[in-house]
């Protein structure tokens, strides 16, 4: 078993370091261009300019996905150009020195992971969106903003429904979702606002972490095979006591008093318990395909979308038949489905977050470029070689609440260290609740801080940092505790 080291570094110092390994690996005394291994034929580029000038174009690109907030320049738009200008350089090398398959090669393998993976997310994108469509989420939202709870009370609701639902759907519609909760019955107070809202997205990152649907970077070591589908759930011990050690901390903070209840009730439209079911009928196909047929998970996913769309002809069909409301009356279809048009499977998938998903593959390309140059397995040697596995998985989620955890993850899967089961769960728990330590360090904290404008802010989320980092240290631990039998 690897134990904890002694003296842990600070956050700082770790992602400085993180930093500085790549800085080393640049200044390593290389060959300027040498061949790894003849039968691959692979350059080492890592000490040639070419290396230099990707890492640098990466770095600006990823500048300009932070700044996005600032700028108003789509995230996708950078890193899709970095990754064109960077393999389009390297296949220029190679073209220099007599290889022409090798970059294509390479490329191509980079793309049958991203495909897998963009259409996995397209298809629950899609039906998240269908049941936005039919006021599923709505309908919950409406439940809670009547029921009249107090202010701890709906603190704790909001954080344990943001822990629950996001390990189904993804942690952002989650997050936002329980936002619109908080802003509905205690906008009035910022004091309740922003401590819902650090409690939701930990909650949200957190239940993310111990389910292969429930974030990106599960869904990536899922697929890779790194990890099995049932043993994300051990994870779940450690992930809870995550999202509860800052929220025991921070409930004495919130306010006490009782918002009045109010809001016009919503009703689910025809259909969308439905579509819930199919959803959970679709994830049970690609969870089957995977362990029993041994196919790809995303061909079970795709299968769950003709489900949709059959169900979808369905109602588009029969969207005439309007069934009463409780109390008796019967609506029109209009009034009733909300919409004079039938439901089109076809409106949700246009809906799908397209600027993520191109994200998502210039990110994939960038770092299989870089990967490709040698840089991982030189930052790999660095990391899991010389600080060990632990260190380096801790590290990783502290380094995932800057950066995107995307990128981090995606690169320690190209790397594929030799690491124990345990090890694995481990970095998938950091990178997966590493980034509610900072405001900015998740898709749900930065979507949050412009729903909740004035209430939830960067410096108010840091303000409740060291709570966060609590939870962190707390969640390893009682990894290792639980699970010791995996490392």
């Amino acid at each position: 078993m690897v134990s904890f080291p002694s003296r842990p570094r600070s956050r700082i110092g770790v992602v400085c370091s993180a930093f500085g390994a790549f800085v080393l690996l640049c200044a390593l005394p290389l060959p300027a261009l040498s061949m790894v291994a003849e039968q691959a034929e692979q350059l080492d580029l890592t000490g040639h300019w070419v290396g230099y000038f990707g890492i640098a174009l990466f770095v600006v690109a990823y500048l300009l996905v932070m700044a996005e907030e600032f700028t108003h320049l789509r995230k996708s738009k950078p890193v899709i150009l970095a990754a064109g200008v960077m393999w389009a350089v390297v296949s220029w090398v190679y073209q220099q020195h007599g290889i022409n398959t090798a970059p294509e090669h390479a490329l191509r393998n980079n793309l049958l992971e991203y495909a897998e993976l963009m259409l996995f997310l397209l298809v629950a994108m899609t039906y998240i969106n269908s049941m936005q469509e039919l006021n599923v989420f709505e309908a919950l939202r409406s439940r809670l903003v009547r029921a009249g709870f107090s202010l701890r009370a709906l603190f704790w609701i909001t954080g344990t429904l943001a822990f629950l639902i996001s390990p189904i759907a993804d942690n952002l519609t989650t997050a936002l979702l329980m936002c619109a909760v908080v802003l509905a019955v205690g906008g009035d107070n910022p004091r309740f606002v922003g401590l819902s809202c650090v409690n939701i997205v930990v909650g949200a990152n957190a239940g993310g972490a111990f389910s292969p649907f429930g974030d990106i970077t599960t869904l990536m070591v899922w697929q890779k095979g790194m990890v099995d589908f049932w043993s994300f759930f051990a994870l779940f011990l450690p992930a809870l006591v995550n999202f509860l050690v800052p929220a025991a901390l921070m409930h004495f903070a919130v306010p006490k008093g009782t918002p009045n209840g109010s809001g016009e009730r919503v009703y689910v439209d025809r259909g969308g318990i439905a579509i819930v079911l199919l959803f959970l009928v679709t994830i049970a196909t690609a969870v089957s395909f995977h362990n029993f047929l041994h196919l790809p998970p995303v061909i079970g996913m795709l299968t769950g979308l003709g489900y949709l769309g059959f169900y979808a002809y369905y109602l588009k069909k029969t969207h005439d038949r309007v069934p009463a409301r409780p109390g008796g009356h019967r609506l029109n279809a209009e009034d009733e489905i909300g919409d004079p048009v039938a439901f089109d499977v076809f409106r949700p998938v246009a809906r799908a977050e397209w600027d993520t998903l191109f994200f998502f593959y210039g990110v994939v390309a960038c770092v299989g470029a870089l990967g490709f140059m040698g840089y991982l397995a030189l930052t790999s040697e660095v990391m899991y070689h010389h600080w060990g596995a632990t260190n380096a998985n801790v590290a990783v989620g502290l380094l995932s609440a800057i950066i995107d955890n995307i990128p981090v993850m995606f690169a320690v899967l190209s790397m594929e260290p030799n690491m124990s089961i345990g090890q694995w769960l481990l970095v998938t728990l950091t990178a997966g609740v590493g980034g509610s330590l900072l405001s900015i360090g998740s898709a749900a904290g930065v979507a949050l801080m412009g729903q909740a404008r004035g209430h939830y802010t960067f410096f108010g989320h840091l303000k409740w940092t060291w709570a966060v980092a609590l939870g962190y240290a707390a969640s390893i631990g009682t990894h290792f505790w639980v699970n010791s039998a995996m490392f």
